[in-house]
This record gives C-alpha cells, sequence and structure tokens, in this order.
C-alpha cells in the first residue's frame, strides 16, 4: 500500500520519475503499457498510480485505466501526467475520479507536491475506513496485578517483531485488546488492524470475506486480507475456521499471495497474522479438527491472557475504568463504588471475565441513573446465585450445611481465607491487614488448614494443598 506505481509508455520518463521518488524515500513500479500497468494492479495495490493518459502499443488508454482502477479500487488516489494536455482532458480525467491532472513538461517541485498530498488523502480515508470498521473494543491495556504485568511484559517483547502470536485465554478475557496493544505499538501501527471473527462468519462465505471474489456483475470484491495488506490481521477463535479454509491459509502464510475466489491473478500481500483462542488447540489438533501445521505456523510466540479470577486485584481499577469510559461513550452518570461493594467484586466468580465486569458496571448505572454510591448490598440484589446472599441473609452451603460445627467452622476459614487471598493477589500481609491477623498467625492459619500458595500466570494464587501441582 505504500508503493507507487508509474504508467508511461516513455521509459525515459517514467524512469525519471522513479528515481526522483525513489530519492524521496517512495519504492516504486513501472509499467509501459496497460497490460502490464492492470497486471501489476492487480497483484499487488498501490498505494498511488501516476498515469499517462496516451499510451502507445495498449488495449486501453489513460482514462480507460484510470475508470478500471475507480471501479475496482476507489480508495487508490491516480495523478494523471500528459503532453498533450488541455481543459477537456483535465476535466474527463477529474470527472473520472482522478486527484489530479499535470501537464508535461511538469515542474518536480510541483510533481511532488501532488503526490505528498494525495499519499496523505489516501491515508486519512484508509483511517476513516478502519475507524468505522472498529468496534468499540479498546486498546488501552488495564491492570497493575502480578499476572497482567507478566502478560504486559511478554507483549512488549513482540511488538517491533514480524512474528506471529497466539493468545490464549477464556473467553471475555481480553484476547483481542492484547491484539490491539501488539498493533498500536508495532511498526505498523499506521497500517491496517482487521478482524477476522472466525465463530460468527457462516463457513460458507468464509472464504468469500477472506480472499475477496472477481464476477463479470460486480467486478473486484475486496476481501479481509487484501484490507489488512501492509498491517495486522486478527484471526479471533482461530480454532473455528473451516478446515478447507485453513488449508487456503496455510498457502497465504507460506506465499504471502493468494487468489480471490473466481480470480485468475494473485494478489500479494504483506501481513502480520496475531491469533486467539480459548480452546486447547492441541486438543483441537489430536481430533483432526484443526491443521497440526497450521498450529505450529500460527503458535510462534504463545501468549496466555489470563482471566479475571487470576488478577482480582485488578478489579477496583478495571472498575473505575468502565465506569469512566461508560461516562463518556453512553453519557451515563458516574457513580463512586464503595470499599465494600469493591471486596465483594473481588470475591464473585467472573466466568464472563472482563466483558461480564463491564456489563454489571454498565447495569448498575443505568439502574442508578440518580447516582450514589454503589453499595455491597445493591450488588448482591442483581447477583444472589454469585454471593450466597438473599433477603439481607446469608444462604449457608448446601455442603456445609451437613458437617459438623468444627468441620464447617475450618470449611468456612479455608474458604474465606482462600477468597482474601487471591483477592489481593498472593499478598499475604495486605491479606493480614484486611482480615484483622498477625502476619505470623496467618501463617499458621493457613498451614493448619492446608492453604498454601503457588505462581500460576505469574502471580501468586491461594489453593487447597490437595490442588498443588
Amino acid at each position: 500500500m505504500s508503493d507507487i506505481l508509474i504508467v508511461d509508455d516513455e521509459r525515459d520518463i517514467r524512469e525519471l520519475i522513479s528515481d526522483i521518488l525513489e530519492d524521496e524515500g517512495y519504492s516504486t513500479r513501472l509499467a509501459g503499457n496497460s497490460d502490464d500497468a492492470m497486471k501489476l494492479i492487480h497483484e499487488a495495490r498501490p498505494g498511488l498510480l501516476i498515469l499517462d493518459i496516451w499510451l502507445k502499443d495498449s488495449k486501453m488508454d489513460g482514462i480507460d485505466i484510470l475508470k478500471a482502477v475507480k471501479t475496482d479500487y476507489p480508495e487508490v488516489p491516480v495523478v494523471i501526467i500528459s503532453g498533450h494536455g488541455n481543459i477537456e482532458i483535465a476535466v474527463a480525467a477529474i470527472k473520472q475520479g482522478a486527484y489530479d491532472f499535470i501537464e508535461k513538461p511538469f515542474n518536480i517541485d510541483q510533481l511532488l507536491v501532488v503526490i505528498r498530498r494525495a499519499m496523505e488523502t489516501s491515508r486519512l480515508r484508509r483511517e476513516n475506513i478502519e475507524l468505522k470498521r472498529k468496534d468499540t473494543v479498546p486498546s488501552e491495556m488495564i491492570g497493575n496485578s502480578a499476572a497482567f504485568r507478566a502478560m504486559q511484559g511478554q507483549l512488549d517483547k513482540v511488538t517491533k517483531s514480524n512474528g506471529r502470536v497466539m493468545l490464549t485465554g477464556p473467553s471475555g478475557s481480553g484476547k483481542e485488546t492484547a491484539a490491539r496493544y501488539i498493533h498500536m505499538n508495532s511498526n505498523r501501527a499506521n497500517a491496517p488492524f482487521v478482524t477476522v471473527g472466525c465463530a460468527a462468519i457462516e463457513p460458507e462465505q468464509m472464504e468469500n470475506l477472506l480472499f475477496g471474489r472477481e464476477s463479470a456483475e460486480k467486478g473486484v470484491e475486496l476481501g479481509l486480507l487484501e484490507e489488512a495488506n501492509g498491517g495486522i490481521i486478527y484471526f479471533d477463535e482461530i480454532a473455528d475456521m473451516p478446515l478447507g479454509t485453513q488449508t487456503k491459509i496455510l498457502r497465504v502464510l507460506v506465499d504471502q499471495q493468494f487468489l480471490r475466489v473466481g480470480g485468475a491473478n494473485k494478489v500479494k500481500v504483506d501481513l502480520r497474522v496475531v491469533s486467539s483462542t480459548a480452546k486447547i488447540l492441541e486438543t483441537e489438533v489430536a481430533e483432526g479438527r484443526f491443521r497440526e501445521e497450521l498450529y505450529h505456523r500460527l503458535n510462534v510466540v504463545p501468549i496466555a491472557v489470563p482471566s479475571l479470577e487470576e488478577r482480582r486485584d485488578d478489579i477496583p481499577t478495571l472498575a473505575q475504568y468502565f465506569i469512566e469510559r461508560l461516562q463518556k461513550e453512553q453519557g451515563l452518570t458516574a457513580r463512586v463504588i464503595s470499599d465494600d461493594a469493591l471486596a465483594l467484586l473481588q470475591t464473585m466468580t467472573w466466568p464472563g471475565n472482563l466483558r461480564q465486569l463491564k456489563n454489571m458496571i454498565e447495569r448498575l448505572l443505568i439502574m442508578g441513573a440518580g447516582g450514589g454510591e454503589i453499595t455491597g448490598k445493591e450488588l448482591s440484589v442483581g447477583d444472589v446465585a454469585q454471593t450466597g446472599e438473599q433477603n439481607g441473609k446469608i444462604v449457608l452451603p448446601s455442603v456445609m450445611a451437613t458437617l459438623p460445627l468444627r468441620e464447617a467452622r475450618e470449611e468456612f476459614e479455608r474458604e474465606y481465607l482462600l477468597t482474601q487471598i487471591n483477592r489481593f493477589g498472593g499478598n499475604i500481609s495486605r491479606t493480614a491487614q484486611f482480615v484483622g491477623m498477625e502476619r505470623s498467625a496467618l501463617h499458621r492459619k493457613l498451614k493448619s488448614l492446608g492453604v498454601v500458595t503457588s505462581n500460576r500466570s505469574g502471580a501468586r494464587v491461594a489453593l487447597h494443598e490437595d490442588e498443588e501441582e
């Protein structure tokens, strides 16, 4: 998308323009007739086209090529040059979509000014299209827990390379946010970021959407691979990609080129691939649902995205972030979360991870439109099953109700301390301060209850000694 295609039947002219532009840092390709020009255009979209009106020994003149390019690739700016220029030709070229018209012999400074403006206009148009296509997935990385910092450290190591990254983690944990973080901090930050939702696309539509298509009725329809050219393509939930498409994507990774559906000319692309999955791909490979060779090509740098339960001490920061974001995006009334509500949020189960937390915060802001503090009681009203609270009373778990008092007390203490330690990210000092015990006394209590701490996903977590690996 950054090269310039120069089409002129005079070899000296096209080579002169090429030398000037390459001295300015642009890359160029050259064509002397319409056949060569159309072939190069279809192989890889140029960032800009410099086109002579009159082309000797060609089936198409410059206006014909201009019409074809504006039909198939409307985002490519075209600068017309001609030694036979007049106002009629200039008007005709502009009407057909040319960016500007320059008459030979041209002034080099004038040519460079027009090209810079055309390239900038093209860049802004692409950015506008990209912004319209993007959903509301943020690229901010929010958190300070050990598990979060470990993941971010791994992401920072891969941003500047072109290595393929495989993000693994449960649904809603922020895998796309991590992918966008890689993009924004990479050398391709100004190029497209295109998401392919493998689970959301019907299998019969997958190849048309990825590779694009060519037909006599509609001409060329660009696919997502071409839209991502020069940038990053993100395969969300790659395990759900159809097997037939997996084979073709494998060829794209090897050759960096492909055929559109119904097309005859190969299209070259420059892509960096980031993928994600909530499934265990090794199992998918073993059971024949995912191609082993594709797995190895995509899994060059595996990075685990931790669940929300692995980073409970980030919940207060994340909750505040979602409040501010929802206030800004939807105009919802901002509310303050009380300490007891934060403690409750940190002890709840989060099968939906960040997505579930955002949805809960959104519900609290909508239902509490009058403002005021978010309390623990307000949380428990909507989440009885998670908190074990009903009508203001604690509901005793059925298993605990069958135990003698001493065993039930031990079970409660064990679960309570497990919850608190994990809430504070494995920090025993903070846990001791919150529960009101001396640190040494807490250590003795944990030992008597069979509670140990272990490193998982870069963070300290508490678990029963029977669960320790």
